[in-house]
């Protein structure tokens, strides 16, 4: 059996096991499913609307390859951190509470991952706040208030009724969250040669630069990366066995799929449907110009079933990321904060924005570059750490695993450094 850190173990006894697979032989592969869909609503947040939006209204189709490779590299980080959560029995956010052995290298790495849970909050917020608006003509500020209280009564249901039930509400959210930004590419569907053209790697100055990078920050979420694996710690035991640990990672690699395959089509969808309706248009890089460039162009149904999903967006994934948010603080400080003081404590930051008055959708977007940085922090310990055969025994990263990670890792690195050099230079 793969061997886990001493502290994991004590993590993995104080928690409420459901039942292993052992006991379970004849339960079907649907059982097995969710706690990827969980973690794939992080890729479908008010963030990636806002992004992907404003790509395709000011870019076309160049952006196509970007949100295309970043779903690709998404699936292959998913699912590391969801085997991470299996084998070991804990999360990576404990795991590095461990190996960070100085208290000031633990506080420091705790502080740029709570910087990443902070801004993908405030997307979040916002986004729905946003929704309200177009909706009910709701002020800004009473609209994120209102999406916080939401969020709160969910994650009481991830406190009290467990996990699985939380799957359920989620999900349920999501397929909210599908059919309302992919509808639209049905009344205005993609050119067929712009789309392939826009699978070639290419920028076109600095702001293209700039939102590609607010893409990855959107499409490899952080937050999702440390999630995903205390869904599975939370969801799964640690089985008995190898036989055992090989069938629940094969429906996992079903469950990351399918996951990844309802967002990298619905971010894609969002972009084309912008790319295809929305290109030129004034005002429609932003979302309540979007907004009304659907309702004027397509129709009010399809504007409204938009900001129906924007709606959902925002109540699912403000919900998963204060669960991250609390695994974050729990595995690197050893602070378990209530998710409901938590969820209040990091709501003021959005509404201080949304009471200033800062530009909604500018503020989305800037999020998504700020959980861009985020990622090499999270996606290099998943990497080395999923190697180690110390640590997850004959369940180790085969050598092209590995390097996949790191391929990904140094993309993703170099294209922030890019960044940050277009940035700071004004270019």
């Amino acid at each position: 059996m793969p061997q886990s850190d001493p502290a994991a173990n004590a993590t993995v006894a104080e928690r409420a096991a459901p039942p292993s697979l052992n006991s379970v032989a004849s339960t079907r592969l649907l059982w097995l499913l969710g706690p990827a869909l969980v973690a794939g609503v992080a890729y479908l947040d008010p963030g990636n609307v806002a992004s992907n939006m404003t790509a395709g209204a000011r870019y076309g189709y160049l952006l196509v390859w970007v949100v295309v490779a970043g779903n690709l590299m998404a699936w292959l980080i998913q699912y590391l951190s969801a085997k991470l959560g299996i084998v070991t029995g804990t999360s990576l956010p404990e795991i590095l509470g461990v190996r960070l052995r100085r208290p000031t290298a633990r506080r420091v790495y705790w502080v740029q991952a709570e910087l990443v849970a902070m801004a993908t909050d405030l997307a979040e917020i916002i986004g729905g706040a946003v929704a309200l608006n177009l909706l009910f003509g709701l002020p800004l500020l009473a609209g994120g208030v209102i999406t916080g209280v939401i969020s709160m009564i969910v994650l009481t249901v991830q406190t009290r009724r467990g996990p699985r039930v939380f799957e359920r509400v989620i999900v349920a959210l999501l397929l909210i969250i599908t059919v309302g930004f992919a509808a639209g590419v049905f009344f205005a569907p993609p050119d067929a040669g712009s789309v392939l053209d826009g699978l070639v790697p290419r920028f076109e100055g600095a702001d293209s630069v700039l939102l590609a990078a607010s893409i990855l920050g959107a499409t490899i979420m952080p937050h999702a990366i440390y999630a995903h694996s205390a869904l599975t710690r939370d969801r799964f035991p640690m089985q008995e066995g190898p036989a055992a640990t090989r069938r629940l990672l094969w429906a996992t690699k079903w469950d990351v799929t399918i996951a990844m395959a309802i967002a990298g089509t619905v971010n894609l969808a969002i972009l084309l449907l912008a790319a295809s309706a929305l290109q030129g248009v004034p005002g429609t890089d932003s979302l309540e110009g979007a907004y009304a460039a659907l309702q004027s162009t397509l129709g009010p149904v399809v504007a409204t079933v938009f900001a129906i999903g924007l709606l959902a967006s925002g109540l699912a994934s403000t919900s998963v990321g204060a669960y991250a948010g609390a695994e974050i603080m729990h595995g690197l400080l050893k602070l378990r904060v209530p998710l409901l003081l938590r969820r209040i404590v990091t709501l003021i930051p959005a509404l201080l924005i949304l009471g200033v008055g800062f530009d909604p959708t500018q503020a989305l977007v800037l999020s998504q570059v700020v959980l861009s940085f985020g990622i090499p922090f999270a996606l290099i310990p998943l990497v080395w750490l999923t190697a180690q055969r110390g640590l997850l025994g004959d369940f180790a990263n085969r050598w092209f695993t590995t390097a996949a990670g790191a391929v990904a890792a140094v993309l993703l690195v170099s294209l922030n450094a890019v960044l940050l050099v277009l940035v700071f230079t004004a270019a």
